[in-house]
Formats: C-alpha cells, sequence, structure tokens
C-alpha cells in the first residue's frame, strides 16, 4: 500500500457520490498534489486532471474509508473540509488501455483542517 498526502478538493466520504443523478456506488476524494507527486504517480500509470495549473486526482473506494486524527484517532468530524492537507493509503488497480490505473483509496490521515472561509457567509 503506498501513501501520498495533498491537499483535499472534494469529499464524498459519508455517502455515495453521485453521477448523472444516479449514485456510483462508491466515495471519494479529490485531491490537489504537487507537481513532483503528480508526475511519479503519471509514471505509474495513473492520468491526472489540472484544475488552475494545480495537478488534481480522485481516490476512490466501493467501501467505507477510515479516517483518522493526525495521531492516529478516528477523526472526530464526519466532514474534513476543503483545502484540509492530508495523507492517504491507496492501492493501485490494474491497467486500463483508455482510463490508465484506478488508484483505489483505503484510508485517509487528516495533517492539518482548512479553516473556514469567511467568505462562504454571504452563501
Amino acid at each position: 500500500m503506498a501513501t501520498l498526502e495533498g491537499t483535499l478538493a472534494f469529499e464524498n466520504l459519508n455517502s455515495h457520490e453521485e453521477y448523472n443523478g444516479q449514485s456510483t456506488g462508491k466515495y471519494s476524494v479529490v485531491l490537489s498534489l504537487d507537481s513532483d507527486v503528480a508526475e511519479s504517480l503519471k509514471t505509474e500509470g495513473v492520468k491526472m486532471r489540472e484544475y488552475e495549473g494545480t495537478p488534481q486526482r480522485k481516490f476512490a473506494s466501493k467501501f467505507d474509508v477510515p479516517v483518522f486524527d493526525v495521531d492516529g484517532t478516528p477523526f472526530a468530524s464526519n466532514v474534513i473540509g476543503r483545502g484540509s492537507k492530508v495523507r492517504i493509503a491507496y492501492t493501485l488497480g490494474k491497467p486500463h488501455p483508455v482510463h490508465g490505473v484506478a488508484p483505489y483509496l483505503n484510508k485517509i490521515k487528516v495533517l492539518e483542517v482548512a479553516e473556514a472561509s469567511e467568505d462562504d457567509g454571504d452563501f
């Protein structure tokens, strides 16, 4: 099982993600990654996306994903929060000729919880 660190962009850990109004049956996170981490994943056959010049990748699991605090205890909240620094444990699937290698999410450690933004107050 490999590990990497990144910044949480999106999370679907409390319920399955949806696509076109249908459940995918998977839990997932999307991480913003440093370029060296992204390059390492690319060499393994994992395809990357970019958002505003930052490499991103989705990691998914069909199973509940355990989430831990930095000290290894279960994470107290049911939401981690966008912008939080996390370390994930993942495994790589088999190569697919079109979609590349799928990374499967195994567990998450929250290293630093992002502060809530005051810009969201008017929403």
